[in-house]
């Protein structure tokens, strides 16, 4: 929503106050130069990291449209999980804990946290640490780092995709700059045409 809110905010702000100058909006659709920006970036984008990426990005440009995935009572529905895994393995121990985390799917315990059911990561992480832990063939210091290490995975491979775009955000005025040299090669080639035509030309090349 905050995307969307402050988009409005920036067009209406910038296309009001050019107008307001006395300029033409239309004067400000140039397609074409959109395609050689775009076009240029887009293609830079899929070299650079391949379509895989692409269809990432467009996947958490779509999920930023909906607004943040986790809220509080995600949070809310993780602790009460815990809570009860842990009361159970107090009360029943390691086999009664190692029952409910076989196939959390099938799990009443599980079943009751629906939130947390559905996110398949978090029930990978949860699941898979707790098997460990009922192994008991490591010490919790090792099992702690080893989740710090996946955790600083995770983090790392989702910060991956932000670094692709804004490598290609820093490339966008480049872009811009050759979309404004082919239009000044276009108005190049107009010059011994009317006044008014060079104008436009100009304009759109700028």
């Amino acid at each position: 929503m905050n995307l969307i809110i402050g988009s409005i905010i920036v067009i209406v702000c910038v296309l009001g106050g050019f107008m307001a100058h006395g300029g033409k909006v239309m004067a400000l659709w140039q397609p074409y130069e959109l395609i050689v920006i775009g076009g240029a970036a887009l293609g830079a984008f899929v070299i650079a990291n391949g379509f895989s990426a692409l269809i990432k990005v467009n996947r958490a440009v779509l999920g930023m449209m909906k607004g943040a995935k986790y809220k509080k009572a995600h949070y809310l529905a993780l602790f009460a999980l815990m809570y009860e895994l842990f009361n159970i393995a107090r009360k029943d121990g390691v086999i009664g804990l190692e029952r409910e985390i076989e196939e959390p799917e099938k799990s009443a315990v599980f079943k009751k946290h629906e939130l947390v059911l559905h996110d398949h990561h978090a029930i990978e992480f949860i699941t898979d640490y707790l098997r460990m832990m009922v192994s008991g063939d490591m010490n919790p210091f090792q099992l702690e780092n080893l989740m710090d290490v996946e955790l600083g995975t995770h983090h790392h491979e989702n910060e991956e995709l932000a670094g692709a775009v804004n490598k290609v955000s820093d490339a966008l005025p480049g872009f811009g700059i050759v979309a404004a040299v082919l239009g000044i090669v276009n108005t190049m080639a107009a010059l011994g045409g009317p006044v008014s035509e060079i104008g436009a030309k100009v304009a759109a090349a700028l």
